[in-house]
């Protein structure tokens, strides 16, 4: 979706959303030595408890209630941010589906891939599997070697989209929808912030992963199962 937020406005948020991704990343060990998921990016969560600021940013309206018109819902709340930035010489981001990894009662989910800079091919822009999000392929595999190898295969009957972003240009995406990104080889770091909006009616399940179980406790404050996902971290954004 182009023209979703202004140069000036990119400009002013991603300067300090940077300064805080550098601050707060702790992954330092030389490329040569990482995993293949430490390779695809510096991750940072819950960026919006860190700073007021970008507090305002991960809260705004504007694009909450994009989220909400997309999956057709009376509105949403907040799963989490994370700052999603692959170093150059950063590898590739494997096949994966988000959703594998949140304990939620249904798929009324989506993701917001935001660019804080344009990004061309080279830089390892954002790629996904169009409307892999309507079938059950692969949906017990975490992100890595093995999902690349097996997805990619699995995937291949799906059209590719595969294209650069424009300064301005957001991503919303389900979280079934298949998605990877290639290697960042620009020599310059691809900075990628990102807000995950889930329905604000949305319930908890039984986690039926270690992973979900993880997300269970550290983003859903461990609430009951069976109970609306309305912990003290998932405030609702917007409401028609």
């Amino acid at each position: 979706m182009k023209h979703v937020l202004s140069a000036e406005l990119l400009a002013y948020y991603g300067e300090i959303i940077t300064d805080r991704v550098f601050t707060l990343n702790k992954l330092t060990k030389p490329m040569e030595e990482r995993t293949t998921y430490e390779k695809a990016f510096l991750q940072v969560m819950n960026m919006w408890r860190e700073d007021e600021e970008i507090k305002e940013f991960v809260f705004g309206k504007r694009m909450a209630r994009i989220a909400a018109e997309l999956m057709d819902v009376d509105g949403v709340r907040l799963y989490h941010d994370q700052a999603l930035y692959k170093e150059p010489a950063g590898g590739i981001t494997p096949w994966h589906a988000d959703q594998f990894y949140w304990p939620l009662s249904n798929d009324n989910t989506v993701t917001a891939w935001i660019p804080l800079q344009p990004i061309p091919l080279d830089m390892g822009p954002l790629a996904f599997a169009e409307s892999s999000q309507n079938v059950e392929i692969g949906r017990t595999i975490e992100i890595s070697d093995a999902s690349e190898a097996v997805l990619a295969q699995a995937l291949a009957r799906f059209a590719m989209h595969e294209t650069p972003f424009d300064l301005g240009e957001v991503s919303y995406h389900s979280g079934w929808t298949y998605h990877r990104a290639g290697a960042n080889t620009s020599g310059k770091a691809r900075k990628v912030m990102t807000i995950i909006y889930m329905d604000k009616d949305i319930r908890i399940i039984k986690p039926s992963n270690e992973y979900r179980t993880n997300d269970w406790k550290t983003w859903l404050d461990a609430r009951p199962v069976g109970s609306v996902a309305d912990g003290p971290l998932n405030p609702v954004l917007f409401q028609k």
